[in-house]
């Protein structure tokens, strides 16, 4: 929902900068939206996977251009997102709290790597897949990530501080991965976007691509841990 922060256009940071404005106001409108069926649960949150999952499927149809196999793979990938997201939120125990958490992982990673990245440059972090993203990006991402991951478990009651900063580090990499992966489908389908539907942001895909990979990843993670992970 946040403006993609290794996305940032790689020619000047004036351009950065102006392009964050949509970005912005588009977050503030659909943010609390999102927020308050997280929130609230049943069936405000069932009601917007259901509204999603075709808008996303109609996304990836259009990037994955006729190729059967990648366009089966991302079917599976994004149907375990929203199963992921749906499953951890109903858990009995801290499920509001810990989809609370991911997203706030997903957004430092996105606003740390975005304006670190802009501001500091450097080094591209893959150049041939999106030229905007730098390594000081991602480790800003990293950082900011890092940061917002401890003081969501301060703010809960739950999880050691560092083992959570180090946790939100990691699912910062985990986030950009999903960003590059999108990326990459959208270079070899041509398009800058995955979609129109949000002004300033391109399609549901292009917010949410970090979010589905972190999703994945944490609740596949809870089921090795016997469903207890990351609060235990």
């Amino acid at each position: 929902m946040v403006a993609s922060a290794a996305d940032a256009p790689a020619p000047g940071r004036k351009r950065r900068f102006r392009d964050l404005l949509p970005r912005v106001l588009s977050a503030l409108v659909l943010a609390p939206l999102a927020l308050a069926a997280l929130w609230y649960g049943f069936p405000w949150i069932d009601l917007l996977a259901a509204i999603a999952a075709p808008l996303m499927a109609g996304e990836w149809l259009r990037l994955s251009r006729g190729r059967l196999t990648v366009r089966v793979l991302g079917f599976v990938y994004i149907g375990a997102a929203l199963l992921a997201l749906l499953w951890l939120r109903h858990q009995p125990i801290l499920g509001r709290e810990t989809v609370l958490w991911l997203m706030v992982c997903v957004w430092a990673t996105d606003i740390g790597a975005y304006f670190v990245g802009s501001s500091v440059g450097g080094a591209k972090l893959a150049p041939t897949i999106s030229p905007g993203k730098t390594w000081s990006g991602l480790i800003g991402g990293m950082c900011w990530a890092a940061v917002a991951s401890a003081a969501a478990g301060l703010l809960f009651g739950q999880g050691e501080t560092w083992t959570l900063a180090l946790i939100g580090a990691v699912l910062g990499v985990v986030s950009q991965l999903g960003d590059l992966m999108k990326s990459h489908a959208k270079r070899r389908a041509g398009v800058k976007d995955s979609g129109r539907l949000i002004p300033g942001h391109g399609g549901i895909l292009d917010r949410v691509d970090g979010l589905i990979a972190v999703l994945v990843v944490v609740a596949l993670a809870r089921l090795a841990f016997g469903g207890q992970w990351p609060w235990a």
